[in-house]
């Protein structure tokens, strides 16, 4: 049986950044979250708790994670995140040079409440013991999918293969990368 990491916020954290940072992961998660209004945070420690923990996290689980952070991604992350992004075509002086290096703390800013996030993520994650086996891929795009799925239904969204193909982006990524304990 795994054992949960003694800094669990720190290891979800670690492996959210290294993945994201994988070829392709970005503009898939960027996909799932401007087109089905995924949290991307819970769609990555939903990724961990899979691969690093062998937690195949449930509907109501996500759920759960979703109520545990929805309040400060509402008030705190998006916030923010539309202050960086406003930042690249105006309001006038912006773009320029003195705004972009604003928009660059901003950008330093709005990573550190993700990280804030993800430890609230992180600190609600079940505690219950790990599958006998190691997750495979077809499991983890499952548990991937319930993640858009619930997003899908509070915005009232309909599936398009490209959230499917953005799905199975993510999931090859985990698989052939560093953190690799999953059956191909």
């Amino acid at each position: 049986m795994k054992t949960p990491p003694p800094d669990l916020g720190g290891e979800s954290w670690a492996f959210a950044l290294d993945v994201y940072d994988r070829p392709g992961v970005s503009d898939a998660c960027l996909k799932l979250q401007n087109q089905a209004g995924v949290d991307v945070l819970i769609l990555l420690v939903t990724a961990f708790a899979a691969v690093r923990l062998g937690i195949l996290l449930t509907p109501p689980e996500i759920n759960e994670l979703d109520n545990a952070c929805g309040a400060w991604r509402e008030q705190i992350v998006r916030p923010l995140r539309a202050i960086r992004t406003g930042l690249k075509t105006g309001p006038a002086p912006a773009p320029g040079s003195e705004t972009e290096q604003f928009r660059s703390k901003v950008k330093a800013i709005e990573l550190d409440a993700e990280r804030l996030q993800n430890q609230l993520l992180a600190a609600s994650l079940p505690r219950r013991p790990a599958k006998p086996q190691d997750v495979n891929a077809d499991e983890l795009r499952f548990v991937l999918r319930d993640v858009t799925t619930l997003f899908l239904e509070k915005h009232g969204s309909k599936p398009s293969t490209d959230l499917v193909s953005a799905i199975d982006t993510i999931v090859d990524a985990v698989t052939q990368g560093a953190h690799r304990q999953l059956l191909p």
